[in-house]
């Protein structure tokens, strides 16, 4: 079957488009062919800094011809409904429709609409154009005098549909001025010649003949794998860095690895500061010893093959870094000279938000409310309130100025510097933590209480005025800072309940219920143990894990049958009665061994489940649970809940009332599914 062959040429893609933009045009064009009747095999999509292509394996020559029958209306409807019917059918007469008879509804028409199926390549020549002219980038600019829009100004369109007598078959069609063919070229110093193309094999191997790596991913392999072999030879390794890596990749069709140096005078700043500086400007890779400390080596990855092996690459790249470490050098010295709390005023300048006031009056309810969590967390009061003013003081420093991602780092380092406790420089750097499921989470007690300070000063604001996470827009990152209070209080096994508004605890509820199934947890496990008023999130994480263990043994099994049955008679029989059965029993009306049996063992275990939850022992609570399971197995094995006699059925649905008020302590159990 034909292979359909895309590639878009064009000015150099930026490396952040280049992987979405690529899985775009693959969705957009496997959905239209199969709208269209074309069900392919496979498809594969790639990018370069100027290319995005595509294959398509397995296409039919045509779309098959289709056959389908519209019900209409009823014979003898209303002229409107008949005009109605044959608009939708493409008919232009009644006559056209066939009747058809049903007992029950007398006689309907029927259009019988029939397509033939269409030449694939006619198909392809509808189809591309207007993907093209309809495809979506973040950025976008238009050239010449065509309306036509893309991320940088097309140049060559190759399309081709299989072969016949072993040339290439044009998808004859036209964009922004460019008729589609099958030329293509390779790269733009190394192998700058046009390329004809017939398949997508050869194509792949043409490219590769013009120095053009077409997979980004085996792009990033050749880079990583040379870097790390560059680097072993002189004893060192590669700080890996996958973001520079993808970003990296996208510069380049024909990676080439080599490494430079730099004054070990720099060593003497912040390691996070010369990884920044050399990551930011020149998109290079640093390296540690094997002492693991820093060494005075970069890795670059030219998009060329230099004729003198890379030396004025080396040089050029060499004098780049040393300027750019040189301005870091003066930042921080700068900084350095400058007690933070001296940059404080300054915040009164910076905005935090309209509706909230500036940097400054965050700062001052920050103050005020880790210093009213420290008690909480056993941290420090004052040393709280030191690390809370200082947290943000960071952000008027040249350092962070030039290098915003380093924020809070620099204010420990700062801090430090300038004679701080650790306990206070550690809490500057660690109350944005964590920024993200893999960052790390704050373990000391300042630093805990003036991260949790943070984030709930953060949304408390925001839903003060209304802001709040609409669908995909999260423009404040709140559901980031939720999850980060949920992960600080869990990680570090902390009872801490939220004293927030409903509103904004019910959010917390939806991350929390987002991050415990994301860890594994059933939703419905999270949903029997959250309700309206559960404040700490560290309670209900115990209860979820502890409700999940009970339920995985057999006695939580039959357990969980149990309560259903009971919770379904109570139901019934409440509803029945027009009221709720209390859970009181009276001992005296217990007339068999099972429901005396129940009832002790109920009585026995409410007490030791109440204990449990009350030291938050869940998992102690759930195993108490469990051995209900006999005397309730027992129980509706003998024992007729309804009996004839009133006052009997009464005690013996106040019984099952009990049982189930018992099993509520730790859960609702009628939420778990299953």
């Amino acid at each position: 079957m034909p292979e359909l062959l895309l590639e878009l040429f064009s000015e150099e893609i930026p490396a952040r488009f280049q992987r979405r933009a690529a899985e775009d045009l693959k969705k957009a064009v496997t959905n239209a062919l199969v709208d269209a009747g074309l069900v392919y095999e496979g498809a594969r999509a790639f990018a370069t800094p100027r290319r995005l292509a595509l294959t398509v394996s397995g296409l039919p020559v045509r779309s098959p011809d289709t056959r389908e029958e519209k019900k209409g209306p009823k014979v003898g409807a209303p002229q409107p409904a008949i005009d109605g019917f044959l608009r939708s059918a493409g008919l232009t007469s009644i006559d056209e429709a066939k009747v058809e008879s049903d007992p029950k509804k007398g006689d309907f028409y029927i259009a019988v609409i029939e397509r033939p199926g269409a030449d694939a390549v006619a198909l392809l020549s509808g189809i591309l154009p207007k993907i093209l002219a309809d495809f979506s980038w973040a950025k976008s600019m238009r050239w010449g005098s065509s309306s036509f829009a893309w991320v940088r100004p097309l140049r060559a369109i190759t399309a081709t549909f299989g072969t016949e007598n072993d040339e290439p078959v044009v998808v004859p069609f036209e964009t922004a001025g460019i008729a589609a063919g099958q030329t293509s070229f390779g790269h733009r110093f190394l192998a700058p010649d046009a390329i004809r193309v017939k398949r997508f094999d050869d194509y792949v191997t043409a490219l590769e003949r013009a120095k053009v790596v077409l997979d980004i991913d085996r792009r990033k392999e050749i880079i990583k794998g040379d870097a790390d072999q560059l680097a072993f030879a002189q004893g060192l390794t590669v700080i890996h860095d996958e973001g520079l890596l993808e970003e990296v990749a996208g510069l380049v069709e024909w990676p080439n690895v080599m490494l430079g140096s730099f004054d070990p005078e720099f060593l003497k700043l912040p390691e996070e500061v010369i990884i920044a500086t050399i990551r930011a400007n020149q998109k290079c890779f640093c390296l540690r010893d094997a002492s693991g400390k820093l060494a005075p080596n970069f890795i670059i990855t030219a998009n060329t093959i230099p004729a003198d092996g890379g030396a004025v690459v080396i040089a050029g790249n060499e004098r780049v870094i040393r300027a750019r470490l040189s301005d870091a050098a003066f930042f921080y010295q700068g900084d350095l000279a400058i007690p933070l709390e001296h940059g404080l005023p300054k915040l009164e300048d910076m905005v935090f938000h309209a509706k909230l006031g500036s940097q400054f009056a965050m700062v001052e309810r920050l103050v005020a409310l880790a210093a009213g969590i420290a008690p909480l967390v056993g941290a420090d009061v004052e040393k709280t309130r030191r690390a809370a003013m200082l947290a943000k003081a960071d952000l008027v420093t040249g350092m962070v100025g030039e290098f915003p991602e380093l924020q809070g780092l620099m204010g420990r380092y700062y801090a430090t510097a300038q004679g701080e406790p650790a306990e206070i420089a550690n809490a500057i750097e660690m109350h944005y933590k964590p920024v993200g499921p893999s960052d790390r989470v704050p373990h000391e007690p300042v630093s805990i209480a003036v991260a949790l300070a943070d984030k709930l000063n953060v949304l408390s604001g925001f839903w003060s005025i209304d802001e709040k996470p609409t669908g995909s827009r999260d423009p404040f990152a709140l559901r980031r800072a939720a999850l980060g209070v949920i992960r600080i209080v869990t990680e570090n096994g902390l009872k801490f309940p939220l004293s927030v508004e409903a509103d904004l605890l019910a959010f917390f509820h939806d991350r929390l219920k987002v991050s415990l199934r994301d860890a594994g947890a059933r939703h419905d496990l999270v949903d029997a143990v959250i309700s309206a008023d559960s404040n700490d999130m560290l309670q209900i994480t115990q209860r979820a894990e502890a409700l999940s263990s009970l339920l995985s043994s057999d006695d939580g099994k039959n357990l969980l049958a149990g309560y259903r049955r009971a919770a379904n008679i109570l139901a019934a029989e409440e509803k029945k009665d027009g009221k709720a059965y209390s859970g009181t029993v009276d001992q005296t009306a217990l007339k068999l061994p099972e429901e005396e049996a129940l009832a002790f063992a109920v009585d026995a275990v409410h007490a030791s489940v109440a204990s449990h939850v009350g030291k938050d022992d869940y998992k102690g609570a759930m195993a108490e649970l469990a051995t209900l399971r006999g005397p309730v197995d027992a129980f509706f094995t003998a024992v007729l809940v309804n009996d004839t006699d009133p006052a009997v059925r009464a005690n013996r649905l106040n019984l099952l009332a009990r049982l189930r008020d018992t099993m509520h302590l730790v859960a609702d159990f009628g939420k778990v599914a299953g």
